[in-house]
């Protein structure tokens, strides 16, 4: 398995509108397709890639940096076999969950560093 690129970040607000035309605005990306999770959000693209997902959340617009999560995961691309990487996982006792989408075409690993830091290691699905 070979890390190849930081995929996106996952962003949790619930002043979804202001950071779409912040993201439009001051960062220079578009809003483009997002699959419907059932729930509000919007993934903001950096030309073809869907950089930022924006996840919206009930609260008070800004409030919550100090004493809750923001970030609530980033992702890797990676190339090799899904599967050698899961032996690696389970060599290791860390614990993972595995999912596969149709929709995307990505198997993803959901994990956690030593901090607790949610990252996903996403698999194109060659099958």
């Amino acid at each position: 398995m070979q890390i190849e690129k930081l995929d996106h970040v996952n962003l949790r607000t619930a002043q979804l509108d202001a950071m779409i035309a912040w993201y439009r605005d001051i960062l220079g990306l578009r809003r483009g397709e997002r699959p419907d999770f059932g729930f509000g959000g919007a993934w903001m693209y950096a030309g073809d890639t869907a950089a930022v997902h924006l996840v919206e959340v009930d609260g008070a617009p800004g409030a919550g940096s100090e004493l809750s999560l923001k970030l609530e995961h980033f992702a890797f691309t990676a190339s090799g076999v899904p599967e050698a990487f899961a032996a690696r996982l389970t060599e290791t006792a860390s614990p993972f969950r595995r999912s596969e989408s149709q929709e995307t075409g990505l198997i993803a690993f959901n994990i956690r560093d030593p901090d607790g830091n949610h990252i996903h290691v996403d698999f194109a699905n060659a099958g």
